[in-house]
């Protein structure tokens, strides 16, 4: 079989078993088999395929056939124009979060030269894609960054992805604030799990397919904000910030509960798609 008759086939099998955006799924996965730009596959699409590459080709297919993500199929996921290895274990970044990462950067600029030392803790890590993305793009000696997850696994690929993007944070395994122990932080960042235990089961296959320790936010989704909320202001310097990611329908209550914890100076903004994303708040 040559390039093309491989790419549909994938593509009609994905189709018949309900694959969302079959062709393109088809496409990254020849290209990631050949390990070739999309660029050489147009260029090249009569070109004859040996067996051994058909074979892993169609293995691929299968794996996106049950719903497996198709960045965990590639081991990866771009976030902040950074490339971050992916698995079962971590939830896959997307650019939603985007939105948190940058905000968060102006907030830290703002105050960098203030003090002689500026501590930084992206809580609910996972993949530490928005710790490490802080850590590349705030290039400052005298800022330290700190990540915590809940899963070990999850601070192994975090780990590796602090490696790979030659950055240095320090992780520590915890559930929330467990094992913080003696350090004050001026940011403390999080994307925590926010869904409705409810509503998992009528999310995607694919997003199913993420680990549920990363989407469960309890009966109404907002058990982890006021977990975060209670206990982040005993780990605030004075008039530190906390800076959340919430989902499109959560901001007044996730307001409501940074009020009733004093918390001030509190706004939110909205993601490219103009749905709630961010909710930044200093402690009081």
């Amino acid at each position: 079989m040559n390039i093309k008759q491989l790419i549909d086939y994938g593509e009609k099998e994905l189709i018949k078993n309900n694959i969302d955006e079959a062709l393109l799924k088809s496409k990254i996965l020849m290209e990631y088999c050949l390990g070739k730009t999309r660029e050489y596959i147009l260029i090249n699409l009569s070109k004859e395929i040996d067996d051994t590459v058909e074979e892993k080709f169609k293995e691929l297919i299968n794996r996106a056939i049950k719903n497996e993500p198709i960045q965990y199929i590639l081991g990866k996921q771009e976030f902040m124009g950074l490339e971050f290895k992916v698995n079962e274990n971590v939830l896959i970044p997307r650019a939603d979060t985007e939105i948190l990462v940058l905000e968060t950067i102006d907030i830290i600029n703002n105050f960098i030269n203030k003090k002689e030392k500026i501590n930084v803790l992206d809580m609910c890590t996972g993949s530490g894609a928005i710790i490490i993305s802080l850590a590349k793009y705030l290039k400052n000696e005298n800022i330290n960054f700190y990540a915590s997850d809940i899963s070990e696994k999850a601070i192994d690929v975090a780990i590796r992805n602090s490696k790979k993007n030659e950055v240095k944070v320090e992780f520590i395994k915890s559930n929330l604030f467990e094992k913080i122990e003696n350090i004050k932080f001026d940011l403390i960042v999080s994307n925590p799990p926010y869904i409705e235990t409810d509503i998992i089961n009528n999310l995607n296959e694919d997003v199913k397919n993420e680990p549920i320790i990363a989407l469960d936010g309890g009966e109404d989704g907002l058990e982890f904000y006021r977990k975060i909320a209670k206990d982040a202001k005993y780990f605030l310097e004075d008039n530190g910030y906390l800076c959340l990611e919430i989902g499109y329908n959560q901001r007044e209550n996730v307001i409501e509960i940074l009020k009733s914890n004093n918390y001030k100076d509190i706004y939110y903004k909205k993601d490219l798609s103009q749905n709630d994303r961010i909710v930044i708040c200093r402690k009081g």
